[in-house]
C-alpha cells in the first residue's frame, strides 16, 4: 500500500512538471503576439477582398426575397392586393384598361349636365345642382365588383345603336329623392334604412326619375346622332343587370348630384359595343369637324379619270345554265342564241351596265349602234 501511494505521488510530480512546461510554452508563444496580429490582420484583409467578389457575384445572381417578389406582382406590405396595379400586373393588364379617347363625349355628357339640372329642378320642385366628376375607361366586370351595395342598377337600351347600356343610382341618392319627392323637410338629411329592400314607392319614384334622365340623355346625343334610350329593367342586384362581357370595354360617367343637404352619386356605363356606331363621330375633336379640301388634287384626279382606258364588253344574250349543263360540254357542242338581228345590245364595264345600243357592221368590222345611255334616253 505504501509502495502504491508512492508511485501516485510521483506521478503527480509528472504531471505538474508537464503543466508548468505547457506554461513556459504558452509564455514563449505571448512573445510572438506581434505577428499573430499581423497575421491576423493579413487574413482580416484577403477576407475583405473575397467579401467584395461575394457581394459582386451576389448581385448578378441575387436571389430576391419574398418582399420584393410580393411588390413585382402587385402586392402590399401586408400580402394582400390593395387595387393598385403595380409591377407585372399593371404590364398584364395595361392593355386591357387603357383605350383611346373620345373627345366629343365630354360634349354630350357637358350637355347633358345642364339638361339634367334643369329637368330635376322641374322634377323635384327644389335647387338641384348637377356635376360631373369624371369619365374614365374600365372593364365591364370590374365596374360590377366596384359597385357600392345597396343600390339599384336601371337597364336601358339604345335603340337606333341596338345595345344597351346602364344607370347605377346609390341608396344616398335613392334616400333623398325619395324624401324630397314625399315632402322631406329641407335643411335636413335623408333618413338610411339599410338592412332591408327597397319598397314598392321607394322603386317607383326612382324609376320616374331615371326616365327623367334617360330623355335628357337622348337630347344630349341629339345633334351627334339621333337615339331613343328606352328604359328596359331595373335590379338591386349586380348579377342580374350583366349587358357585357366581364373583359369588354366601357366608358363609365361619374355624376354627383345635390339637393341642399341632400344627395348622392349616379353613374352612367355605356359600353364601347354600344358606342361603335357613332365611335367615328365620337372622335371629332368638335361638332361637325371635316378635313380640309384640296382642290388641286380633286381637279387633277377628274382629268386622269377621264383619260383612263377600261373594257366595254357588248352582251348579246345572257342564258342560265346548271353546273351539270356546263361540265357535260364538250368541244364541237353548239349553243342556240335567240339574239335576232332587231335585238338590243347590252355594253357593260365591270358587271355594270352602261349603255344599250344594235349590233350592226362597219366595213370588216362588227359595230354596235348605241341608241340608249345610262338614263335611259335615247341619243
Amino acid at each position: 500500500m505504501i509502495e502504491d501511494g508512492d508511485d501516485e505521488a510521483v506521478n503527480d510530480d509528472d504531471v505538474a512538471a508537464e503543466w508548468a512546461a505547457m506554461v513556459d510554452d504558452d509564455d514563449g508563444n505571448g512573445a510572438n503576439d506581434d505577428d499573430v496580429a499581423a497575421e491576423w490582420a493579413a487574413m482580416a484583409e484577403d477576407g475583405d477582398e473575397d467579401e467584395g467578389e461575394a457581394d459582386t457575384s451576389r448581385a448578378v445572381n441575387r436571389v430576391l426575397n419574398q418582399d420584393e417578389i410580393d411588390s413585382l406582382l402587385g402586392f402590399d406590405a401586408d400580402g394582400d392586393d390593395d387595387g393598385q396595379r403595380l409591377g407585372i400586373r399593371a404590364i398584364i393588364n395595361s392593355a386591357l384598361v387603357s383605350y383611346e379617347r373620345l373627345p366629343m363625349l365630354e360634349v354630350v355628357f357637358d350637355r347633358l349636365v345642364r339638361a339634367m339640372s334643369t329637368s330635376l329642378r322641374n322634377f323635384t320642385s327644389d335647387n338641384v345642382e348637377v356635376s360631373l366628376d369624371n369619365i374614365t375607361s374600365i372593364r365591364f366586370g370590374d365596374y360590377l365588383n366596384s359597385i357600392p351595395l345597396p343600390a339599384m342598377l336601371t337597364v336601358f337600351k339604345a335603340q337606333e345603336w341596338d345595345n344597351y347600356g346602364l344607370l347605377t343610382v346609390d341608396s344616398s341618392l335613392i334616400y333623398s329623392i325619395v324624401d324630397v319627392l314625399l315632402g322631406g323637410r329641407r335643411g335636413t338629411a335623408a333618413m338610411r334604412i339599410e338592412g332591408r329592400p327597397y319598397t314598392t314607392i321607394e322603386i317607383s319614384l326612382v324609376e320616374e326619375m331615371v326616365h327623367v334622365v334617360l330623355a335628357d340623355l337622348s337630347a344630349s346625343f341629339e345633334p351627334l346622332s339621333p337615339v331613343n334610350f328606352v328604359f328596359d329593367r331595373l335590379e338591386t342586384n349586380p348579377r342580374f343587370a350583366t349587358i357585357a362581357r366581364p373583359a369588354n370595354a366601357a366608358v363609365l360617367i361619374r355624376l354627383r348630384i345635390d339637393m341642399e343637404d341632400r344627395g348622392g352619386r349616379l353613374e352612367l356605363l355605356l359600353p364601347y359595343a354600344t358606342l361603335e356606331p357613332i365611335r367615328e363621330l365620337l372622335l371629332q375633336m368638335f361638332m361637325g369637324e371635316k378635313f380640309g379640301r384640296d382642290a388641286i388634287w380633286e381637279s387633277h384626279l377628274a382629268t386622269e379619270l377621264w383619260g383612263t382606258d377600261i373594257v366595254v364588253e357588248a352582251v348579246l344574250e345572257e342564258q342560265f345554265l346548271t353546273i351539270g349543263e356546263v361540265m357535260s360540254l364538250e368541244v364541237g357542242n353548239t349553243m342556240m342564241l335567240n339574239s335576232t338581228i332587231d335585238s338590243s345590245v347590252l355594253l357593260r364595264c365591270g358587271g355594270v351596265s352602261l349603255l344599250q345600243g344594235k349590233m350592226g357592221r362597219v366595213g370588216s368590222h362588227v359595230a354596235v349602234n348605241v341608241i340608249a345611255g345610262l338614263a335611259g334616253q335615247v341619243s
